[in-house]
């Protein structure tokens, strides 16, 4: 790639160590600064240029001395280290406990030491508010900050409604929930609350006394130094951090804070995602009796580009969702609980096992903002799941082709080589739906613009893909080339949309393009303006088959400290970034799927974003990937437990890119790959520059016809997957699942990261090594099971080994249920919208199954007007002395008065576990006059052995 330099001067360098700079005078540290421009310059070049070649030459692993831990970030390295010390917050003489239908508010006291020994006492307000669901909100703030604290927008749906709170003033408690089932119980001296679902404590709030609000304080009067307008040479504070290497962190007149929140009985915790680690977070700390010793580094919510991350880790990833789920067997009674940490800044959080395992230890801190936290008392997983969804949003229904194959590599050369890809599919009898490019398709990494040379006729390819039914996707990143000649630059400029430096200059930055610029998306303005730019009028060549890729959002900058963004830039409403980080990525998410929907008449094309960087909400705007794997087992490995915690934590639009980005898969895991990919909810094939071609025709046979029969069974399952989408969209029920959300009282799942379900009916255990010729699978014993593949069941111990070669895949269908497919092989998925269904029953030991299937025009938001159809299907068997009779029985779970007509037909049903051949099958109908219809069949004894 090339390599972009400033000018540097040629003169001698002179280095000195921070030590040296720590003891110069003022103007001694502007002389330097004053002969340090050059050398920063030149050093961002190398910088850039090293980065550059270490992506094309695939470095083995993440360079860790890039990212922070905990004892590197001064805030995080004092919230950690002051565990003992006697907790500083009390509910004042004169609390003023004040009560509305909705809110409690009270007085609280931070008292403290100044360095002389003068008590300090720091008024804050409390305030608590309950939400309807099951959700309480504490929120707790300086009376008399010294500055405005960020308290984050844009994330708390406007529609989450209020609910009545009762206050208990001589017990000081308050009673919420439906039913009142749910209380917060109060003490004084120190500040502490308990909350209890129906009596039983399952959350306590500053019980080990961690809660910390560090508060600014007016800085000693000084002499006045000269302003940066009248001396050129001046140097300002982040400037000089600049030189000398000195960290960003604040001094102890800060503003971070910190909370302990005790998981009271909970077996684990999940959620916080995203760390490439178990979906059940392991301890990083030991418990009380153990003296607190440290583990490893907290989990880190800082959103980062970090390729080729390292696994079994907490180092923070591209996203931040602050949601912590627990969950408890509660003696055969389970309890789930969430907690919501409401922040943007840079966030760690411990998690320890409390003494003799009576529930889990949490810890949270952040370097800026308030304390906003959001309980959820669920008491059920699919109650957490609704209540989260209320808070923050669920993701819209996905047109059908966005839940097919997705074909991705960095990069398709040209026009010709997209047409022969598309062809290729064709000739090989494999679907797919869409076609992605990379950032070689940009006229010098231009975004909104096209390789004039080798994407000459961007509207005929998408016409040509388009003629099968298919799309593409191109990619858009945040950064802007700083180029006066690129309008998206000129225009951005002009209007003020960048961000600044602390300075408040243009903020500028290196990544693909080189010198770069970053729009403010944290603004309403400039997400209006970016979404403007997706009009087909601006966006040369797009067209409604084209849709959008969101990467670098982090936002990645390759030249700042961690690969990100300097903390004291300022964006336009005058915040540090340090306060509005990890919203970042999610407001540029926002702002293009705006434009998408914005740029068709009447809104009513539904859009696709695929983005890397995400937040809380970021499940409103598209879909997610876990960014830059590695082509190794064991990133496929721990794809799985990544997108379960995804799942949990309200992004369900997420998958993992199949084959790995880095490196180059043998095709025994490439296959294996897609065999599981096939069940992500979001399901693409991508790989580096550098990455030897690996289409699914490549490597011959047995392997092209194992991957085509992988890609199909997704196509098969659309139907499937279509409703479990619809069904999240409803309830915030996640499509990939761990098992014990569907078995909370069987202990053996809680920590379970090596299999999932998809919906409440297929149970999948992918296969992760290399050369294995049998894998044991957990099928929950409460129920029967049926091998996906040979409808033969499974019951009795819950252990199973099966073989496997490399064509076997293990999937499982719940005994109880009824999964809808759609059986016919085609191109892609808008072909198969009128294709008829097949229904699959899988009864449980009584006999009985059901299932649902939705349908409607796949592309549109007109289901949002009731334009649709939702059926359910029931499967009940009646014994007697004269035999068994078995019915499966249709009902409509949407009446819409005839606005959606489809063409499809029930063409075949599949009953599992018949033990003898029918005498006969009949169809009754009301459309059949009340005369039953004979229908043929086909039966298959159950295989033995």
């Amino acid at each position: 790639k090339k390599t972009h330099h400033k000018p540097y001067n040629p003169n001698p360098i002179v280095l000195h160590t921070k030590e040296e700079c720590a003891k110069m005078t003022m103007n001694e540290k502007r002389l330097l600064r004053a002969s340090s421009i050059t050398l920063y310059y030149f050093v961002a070049a190398v910088v850039v240029a090293t980065v550059l070649l270490t992506f094309e030459s695939g470095v083995s692993a993440v360079d860790r001395s890039k990212f922070h831990t905990c004892d590197q970030v001064e805030f995080c390295k004092r919230h950690r280290n002051d565990l003992h010390r006697p907790a500083r917050f009390f509910l004042g003489d004169n609390a003023n406990v004040h009560a509305t239908e909705n809110t409690v508010t009270a007085s609280v006291v931070k008292r403290s030491e100044n360095s002389k020994g003068v008590t300090i006492d720091t008024p804050f307000t409390l305030t608590i508010t309950a939400y309807q669901h099951g959700i309480l909100r504490l929120q707790l703030d300086e009376q008399k900050p010294l500055k405005p604290r960020y308290v984050v927008p844009d994330v708390i749906e406007e529609s989450l409604k209020l609910d009545e709170i009762k206050l208990d003033g001589q017990s000081l408690s308050v009673t919420f929930g439906n039913s009142n089932r749910n209380k917060a119980v109060f003490t004084a001296n120190p500040l502490r609350i308990d909350l209890y679902d129906n009596d039983d404590l399952v959350l306590s709030v500053n019980e080990r006394g961690l809660l910390k609000y560090e508060t600014l304080h007016p800085e000693p009067a000084q002499a006045e130094e000269p302003k940066a307008e009248a001396d050129p040479l001046y140097v300002s504070e982040s400037e000089l951090q600049e030189i000398t290497g000195e960290k960003e962190e604040p001094v102890e007149n800060g503003e971070s804070i910190g909370m302990d929140v005790t998981f009271v009985g909970a077996a684990e915790v999940y959620g916080i995602p995203e760390h490439a680690i178990d979906m059940a977070l392991k301890s990083t700390r030991k418990s009380p009796s153990e003296n607190n010793e440290v583990i490893r580094n907290p989990y880190r919510l800082w959103n980062l580009d970090v390729f080729e991350y390292e696994l079994d880790e907490t180092m923070a990833l591209y996203g931040a969702v602050p949601l912590m789920i627990g969950h408890s067997l509660n003696g055969g009674n389970p309890k789930t609980v969430g907690v919501f940490w409401l922040n943007a800044a840079e966030t760690w959080i411990d998690v320890a096992d409390a003494d003799g395992g009576k529930g889990k230890l949490t810890h949270w801190l952040s370097e800026s903002g308030t304390i906003d936290v959001w309980f959820l008392m669920g008491p059920t997983p699919l109650e957490i799941f609704e209540q989260y969804a209320a808070m923050t949003g669920t993701t819209p229904l996905p047109p059908v082709f966005a839940i097919s194959y997705h074909q991705c590599r960095w990069n398709y050369k040209d026009e010709e080589d997209v047409r022969a890809v598309d062809a290729t599919f064709d000739e090989h009898n494999i679907p797919y739906d869409v076609l992605w490019l990379d950032i070689e398709h940009t006229d010098g990494k231009r975004y909104f613009t096209w390789d004039n040379n080798k994407f000459a006729t961007p509207k005929n390819m998408l016409e040509n893909v388009d003629s099968k039914g298919r799309k593409m996707v191109t990619i858009v990143d945040p950064h802007i080339k700083k180029d006066s000649n690129y309008y998206i630059y000129s225009e951005a400029q002009s209007q003020g949309h960048f961000i600044k430096n602390s300075d408040s200059n243009e903020y500028e930055g290196w990544c693909w393009p080189g010198a770069s610029a970053y729009p403010d998306f944290t603004s309403a303005e400039v997400r209006k303006w970016w979404s403007s730019q997706f009009a087909y009028d601006k966006y040369k060549g797009s067209s409604p088959n084209l849709f959008i890729w969101n990467d670098m959002n982090e936002p990645s900058v390759f030249n700042g400290p961690e690969v990100t963004m300097q903390k004291e830039s300022l964006h336009l409403n005058g915040w540090r970034h340090r306060d509005v980080h990890n919203v970042y990525g999610m407001h540029y998410h926002r702002a293009t799927f705006e434009g998408l929907l914005n740029r068709n008449p009447g809104q009513n094309i539904r859009p696709f974003v695929l983005s890397r960087a995400f937040y809380a909400g970021s499940q409103k705007y598209g879909a997610i990937w876990t960014g830059d794997n590695a082509a190794q087992w064991s990133h496929l490995n721990v794809a799985t437990p990544m997108l379960m915690s995804l799942g949990l934590a309200g992004i369900t639009f997420s998958g993992a890119d199949v084959g790995g980005f880095f490196g180059n898969p043998d095709v025994n895991l490439l296959t294996r790959w897609y065999q599981a990919g096939a069940f992500y909810p979001f399901f693409r094939a991508h790989a580096h520059l550098d990455a030897k071609r690996r289409e699914p025709w490549l490597f011959g046979e047995p392997y092209t016809t194992i991957i085509r029969d992988a890609i199909r069974t997704r196509y098969a399952l659309l139907p499937y997957f279509y409703t479990q989408f619809y069904n999240h969209s409803l309830t915030g029920t996640p499509v990939l699942r761990p098992l014990w959300v569907e078995f909370p009282t069987d202990e053996k799942t809680f920590a379970m990261n090596e299999q999932f379900m998809v919906g409440n009916a297929l149970l999948v255990r992918p296969i992760v090594e290399d050369n294995v010729d049998q894998q044991t699978v957990y099928l929950p014993s409460s129920t029967i099971w049926y091998d996906y593949y040979t409808s033969r069941a499974y019951g009795g111990a819950p252990y199973h080994t099966f073989k496997t070669p490399l064509d076997r895949v293990l999937a499982f269908q719940r005994g109880g249920t009824i999964l809808p497919r759609k059986d016919r092989a085609r191109r892609s998925s808008t072909q198969m919208l009128e294709d008829p269904y097949t229904l699959v029953v899988g009864p449980d030991l009584n006999g009985f199954a059901e299932g649902e299937v939705y349908m409607d025009d796949g592309t549109t938001h007109d289901y949002r007007t009731g334009v649709y159809l939702r059926r359910k299907f029931t499967f009940t068997t009646t014994r007697t002395s004269a035999g068994t009779q078995s019915t499966l029985a249709c009902s409509a779970l949407h009446y819409n008065s005839n606005k959606y007509t489809a063409a499809n037909t029930v063409e075949r049903v599949i009953v599992q576990q018949v033990s003898k051949e029918p005498k006969q099958v009949l169809l009754r109908s009301s459309s059949n006059r009340g005369v039953d219809k004979l229908l043929a069949w086909d039966y298959v004894p159950e295989p033995v052995g």
